[in-house]
C-alpha cells in the first residue's frame, strides 16, 4: 500500500555541524477493527497485513481458531464523512455458526497492562478461551539446543528491511525447531506484529501453530505470551525481559519462555523441559 515508511525534513547536528535532510520514518496509522459490522477496537499499526493483523487479534481474543471459521475480511467502503475509503477500517466477518464470545470484558481483563485487575482474572481468561492446547504436536517431543537459540536474534535482525531504514520497528517471527525461518513481521507495535504472524497462518490454515518458536525483538509482555498461548505456540522467546505475569501464565499452560536471549546467554523461566540443557548448567 506504499505506507510503510514516510520521510520528513529532520535538522541533523553532527559534532556541532547543523545540517537540513530528509528522514525515513516507520508509518503509524490507526487501525479501525469491526467484527461482522460491529465496532470492536482501535489499534495504532504500521499500515500493511491489516487483514493479517485484524485475523490474529481475533485469534488471541478467542473469536477464531482455524481457517473454516473466517467467512472474509474487507476494507469498509466510505470509512470517512464525505465516503472516501481510508483504508484505515476493516471488517471480519465470521462463518455461519461461530460464536461471539462476550470479548470487551475479555479484553479490558487481560490484553491491557494498566486495566487494575488482577493477575487470577487475567489468566483465568485466557485459560477459558484457549482453544489449542500447548503441546508439542505429533512426533518427539520439541527439544531445543540453547545454542540454536541463541543465533536465533541474528536470523531476525536480518531479516527485518525496514528496520534498516527507520530504525523505529519492533520485528516478530516464527520459527521451525530446527531454526529455519517461517515468516517474520513487523510493526511499530510488538502485539501486532505478533498478530499479523498469526494471521498469517490462520488465513493459510496453518493454526495450531505447533513445534515452532516465536522470537520477539522486546520485552515478553503477558499480552505476547497469551497470544503466543491462544496460537499454540510452545515457544516463545524475547531478546528482553518478561513481565512476572507472563512468567505466570507461561507456567500454567506448559510454554517455553526465555528472556534476555542475547548473545550466548538467555535466562529460561519456564517450560525448560523444551531445551538440551547441559548436565552441569541442569545442576547449577
Amino acid at each position: 500500500m506504499g505506507r510503510v515508511t514516510e520521510r520528513r525534513k529532520v535538522i541533523r547536528i553532527r559534532d556541532g555541524a547543523v545540517s537540513s535532510r530528509p528522514d525515513t520514518l516507520v508509518a503509524e496509522e490507526p487501525l479501525e477493527i469491526r467484527l461482522n459490522g460491529k465496532p470492536l477496537a482501535i489499534t495504532m499499526r504500521t499500515p500493511g497485513d491489516d487483514f493479517a493483523l485484524a485475523a490474529g487479534f481475533l485469534v488471541s481474543e478467542g473469536v477464531l481458531a482455524e481457517q473454516a471459521d473466517l467467512q472474509n475480511i474487507v476494507y469498509c467502503a466510505g470509512a470517512t464523512v464525505d465516503g472516501s475509503n481510508t483504508y484505515n477500517v476493516v471488517d471480519v466477518r465470521t462463518a455461519p455458526g461461530v460464536a461471539i464470545p462476550d470479548i470487551t470484558l475479555e479484553r479490558n481483563v487481560y490484553t491491557t497492562s494498566s486495566c487494575g485487575l488482577c493477575g487470577k482474572a487475567s489468566l483465568d481468561a485466557v485459560r477459558t478461551t484457549a482453544r489449542w492446547p500447548i503441546d508439542d504436536g505429533e512426533g518427539a517431543p520439541v527439544r531445543l539446543d540453547p545454542d540454536l537459540l541463541a543465533c536465533l536474534p541474528d536470523r531476525l535482525r536480518a531479516a527485518q528491511r525496514v528496520f534498516d531504514r527507520t530504525g523505529g520497528l519492533h520485528a516478530a517471527a516464527l520459527f521451525t525447531e530446527d531454526g529455519e525461518l517461517l515468516d517474520i513481521r513487523e510493526d511499530v507495535g510488538r502485539h501486532n506484529a505478533v498478530d499479523k504472524l498469526v494471521g498469517r497462518a490462520l488465513q493459510n490454515g496453518g493454526l495450531p501453530l505447533s513445534r515452532t518458536v516465536l522470537l520477539v525483538s522486546g520485552r515478553a509482555s503477558f499480552e505476547l505470551a497469551q497470544k503466543a498461548v491462544m496460537a499454540g505456540i510452545p515457544v516463545l522467546a524475547a531478546v528482553s525481559a518478561p513481565s512476572s505475569l507472563a512468567v505466570d501464565l507461561a507456567a500454567e499452560t506448559g510454554l517455553t519462555l526465555v528472556g534476555f536471549l542475547r548473545g550466548s546467554s538467555m535466562n529460561v523461566y519456564a517450560g525448560e523441559h523444551r531445551l538440551a540443557l547441559r548436565t552441569a548448567a541442569a545442576q547449577a
